[in-house]
């Protein structure tokens, strides 16, 4: 089998040391980062065939990034590891955007069978596109050429989730999915009144994509 690559986010530098020796052992070519931003940086230079990302980071949320990720068009396959095993946790990771979860502590062997499950559907990830939107997770904020935005948390979530579209439909029920954690009480306006906000946010971008309601779905950034 071919020698697989993977990029690990761990902010735990003794984990993080031992996923790298544990995989490279095993056969993988392994570069890890210890924050958001080292690693946003590392993935925009490097492909990998997987990405192991802790939820619990110093300077954003795991999941934030790998919809950050997403929205750049990256489709590398993500195991999300977590001290969380709730099953909102859970689903939480899998509508950002992530593939596979793992709760610590973890059995080694668990995880490499993981990663090599995933590498077999493995897509060789994107580069960032500069002349788009960039979403930067660690401060929840939409750049685009020199102007900058801040976002709330569910706008950084809702926007992150409509640029992974790919200018597509995205239906409501997986907006709020993307945005707001399981089992929250959202009202029907709610996510309505969110993306108007989100509209008035992006008109201050000159060039911005727009967010265009499609009718009986629900929004696409086109």
């Amino acid at each position: 089998m071919a020698e697989l690559s993977v990029l690990v986010l761990e902010d735990d530098a003794e984990l993080r040391a031992l996923i790298a020796r544990g995989l490279g052992e095993d056969g993988f070519t392994v570069a890890g980062a210890a924050s958001a931003a080292e690693f946003l940086r590392l993935i925009a230079v490097r492909s990998a065939d997987v990405l192991i990302v802790d939820i619990g980071l110093p300077d954003a949320d795991g999941r934030d990034v790998v919809q950050a990720i997403r929205a750049r068009n990256v489709k590398t396959p993500v195991i999300f590891l977590t001290a969380r095993d709730a099953v909102p946790d859970r689903l939480a990771g899998f509508a950002a955007g992530g593939d596979d979860y793992l709760t610590k502590p973890f059995v080694f062997a668990e995880l490499v069978a993981r990663v090599r499950a995933l590498a077999r559907r493995v897509e060789v990830p994107a580069r960032g596109d500069d002349a788009g939107l960039r979403l930067d997770p660690t401060d929840r904020s939409v750049a685009l050429g020199s102007a900058r935005l801040d976002l709330s948390p569910i706008e950084f979530r809702l926007l992150a989730a409509l640029a992974a579209g790919q200018q597509k439909a995205i239906r409501r029920r997986e907006l709020l999915a993307a945005a707001w954690p399981h089992g929250a009480i959202v009202h029907d306006n709610t996510l309505d009144v969110y993306i108007a906000r989100l509209r008035r946010k992006l008109e201050q971008l000159p060039g911005a994509p727009l967010i265009v309601t499609v009718v009986g779905t629900g929004y696409a950034l086109r």
